[in-house]
């Protein structure tokens, strides 16, 4: 089954397609406009091959809604999955910018800070992850996307794991992940938290060199070498890296995964100190277990006797023997070979051409009473579902059928066994007290669920009420209130912006932007910029620009100025420092 998506197309009634922003080999992403919301977002649609398989189908599902309870700065929001005339679908948080592969090929690796930044930002997003019990299973830079003010989004969640959930071995659903592949995934084992952060390691040893670590002519070669090969130091690929940040990365791939962190938490918490003067010269990491398994050498001693001519003629007579019963032998076993290769004909070809279950149109029972439609769908073949859906709909009347699940006009086998939905007709329901909720929840449910006409409005606050900037502080209509589909209700929230002020600008001092950082749950990196270009402790630059918006557990950086003692201690690299700090505050 071929599933055409084009420009304007709405998924659902709701989601207008505009373009296309990726292709793979199970799915499509497209950027779409929720007309609801009114939102851009990004919407990922399951390709026509896979949509056909019920399997596949329930797991994608189960795995993308298990993937929608992740809730944190450094994860792709997910917001919505369905299913619209056979297509399958996953809507999620559109995040304008470039995936983590795209700047590495474009600058060739990235500088230390930066590497370690984007590192905290991902193993913090993972710790989320793990903590519940989801495992990413495909990380890698092209899943990592990173927005122009350095925050990262990790994404692909639901389909990584429902792709994992399967058994697919098609040489193309692993050729995107084996450069990052751990070992234990290369040799058959299941996939473990410890296998993330393989890849996780991975990925930072690329992000510092530009390179991947293994390379191969296929990906059986590169998956050897995985399982087999020590990762290349890279402090010989660059000089400048600090043994503290090579024994993370030596840590995180390691092939034994009994001495990998325990947790990607252990991991980010060694990465928030790697740069510190005491841990820079540190030895390199020695590892408790073995990390190849030892090979038994099997070594065959050639020994030549003296033979008598009568122990010749003994070892003739018993070699004519011998080719006697191996000619017999020969017949023999071709005879049991040609018998399975009928046998396996049969089962395989024969059999299934007289057992094979047609398939067959899901005939349209939309508008027919509940028994009207489950005769015709028996009539047809097809098996009804023990239990009727019910669900409201204002265009079909009261008792009679809305759709089907799978849909109407799909192609199954006789046999299926189908769901039929119930129109309850245009209900009226009573509203709830939503006062302290998040008003996005509660204008998502309110529309998609019950098409209400939902009106949002920020209303001036005192700086002593403390209320969240999302949270619902009234409501026009009370709790209890009936209403029915276009009914309109205004929601209230406090009119709060979060965002960076300007640090370099208004004079902040250590002092108060670190007080700043411990309100807002901020992880703040202080580095010293040594300069006599301003006074001692200025603030020169900051990572976060002013005006971005805050997010707890998002990491900034701060350079302050810092005097030379002496005219005569000036670096060396002075020139090159300033380089590479120009570089990064551009």
């Amino acid at each position: 089954m071929n599933i055409v998506i084009t420009r304007g197309q709405k998924i659902n009634e709701r989601y207008e397609i505009i373009r296309s922003i990726g292709e793979g080999g199970m799915a499509n992403v497209y950027l779409a406009h929720d007309v609801i919301l009114d939102r851009d977002v990004a919407i990922k649609v399951l390709r026509g091959d896979l949509a056909g398989d019920e399997k596949f189908v329930r797991r994608f599902q189960r795995e993308a809604l298990s993937a929608s309870s992740l809730s944190h700065p450094n994860i792709v929001e997910m917001y919505d999955v369905g299913e619209d005339n056979g297509t399958y679908y996953i809507v999620m948080e559109y995040v304008p910018g470039q995936t983590l592969k795209q700047v590495i090929k474009k600058r060739g690796g990235v500088s230390l800070s930066e590497a370690i930044d984007i590192m905290l930002q991902i193993t913090d997003g993972m710790k989320e992850a793990h903590d519940s019990y989801i495992i990413h299973r495909d990380l890698k830079p092209q899943n990592i996307l990173i927005k122009d003010n350095g925050e990262i989004k990790i994404t692909d969640f639901g389909i990584a794991m429902a792709l994992n959930s399967t058994q697919l071995t098609q040489t193309n659903s692993v050729m995107g992940s084996v450069h990052y592949l751990p070992p234990e995934q290369a040799s058959g084992k299941g996939a473990t938290i410890k296998s993330d952060i393989y890849s996780i390691g991975i990925l930072f040893y690329e992000l510092l060199t530009g390179n991947l670590p293994f390379k191969g002519d296929n990906a059986v070669e590169i998956a050897l070498k995985h399982m087999k090969s020590d990762i290349p130091s890279v402090r010989e690929a660059n000089e400048g890296i600090p043994q503290s940040v090579e024994n993370i990365i030596l840590k995180a791939t390691a092939k034994n995964p009994k001495n990998r962190y325990e947790t990607v938490e252990a991991m980010h918490n060694d990465l928030l100190t790697c740069l510190n003067e005491d841990r820079k010269n540190e030895r390199k990491i020695e590892f408790t277990y073995p990390e190849h398994e030892n090979e038994e050498k099997k070594v065959v001693v050639a020994t030549e006797e003296v033979k008598t001519d009568a122990v010749k003629e003994l070892d003739d007579d018993m070699s004519d023997f011998q080719e006697e019963k191996k000619n017999t032998w020969i017949w023999v076993l071709s005879g049991i070979f040609m018998c399975i290769m009928l046998i396996l004909v049969g089962i395989f070809v024969i059999y299934p051409m007289f057992t094979e279950v047609p398939d067959v149109v899901i005939p349209n029972v939309k508008g027919m009473s509940v028994a009207k439609a489950e005769e015709t769908l028996r009539s047809s073949g097809f098996e009804i579902a023990l239990q009727v859906e019910q669900i409201s709909d204002e265009d079909v009347e009261k008792g009679l059928i809305v759709k089907t699940s799978p849909a109407i006009g799909l192609k199954r086998k006789k046999g299926s066994t189908i769901t039929l939905y119930e129109s309850l007709g245009s209900a009226e329901f009573e509203l709830e007290d939503y006062t302290g909720k998040n008003y996005i929840e509660i204008k998502t449910i309110l529309e998609t669920k019950y098409e209400l006409e939902v009106i949002i409005e920020k209303v001036e606050v005192s700086d002593n009420d403390n209320y969240d900037k999302q949270e619902i502080i009234k409501q026009d209509k009370e709790a209890g209130t009936k209403v029915a589909k276009g009914d309109k209700i205004t929601l209230y929230i406090p009119n709060i912006v979060d965002e960076y002020p300007n640090f370099v600008d208004e004079a902040w001092s250590l002092e108060e932007i670190q007080s700043f950082c411990d309100e807002y749950g901020i992880v703040v990196t202080f580095e010293p910029k040594v300069t006599n270009d301003y006074p001692e402790n200025t603030i020169v630059y900051q990572s976060r620009p002013a005006g971005s918006q805050i997010y707890k557990g998002a990491n900034l950086t701060i350079r302050y100025a810092q005097k030379y003692e002496e005219e005569t201690n000036k670096p060396n690299n002075s020139k090159e420092d300033t380089k590479e700090d120009t570089k990064d505050e551009s």
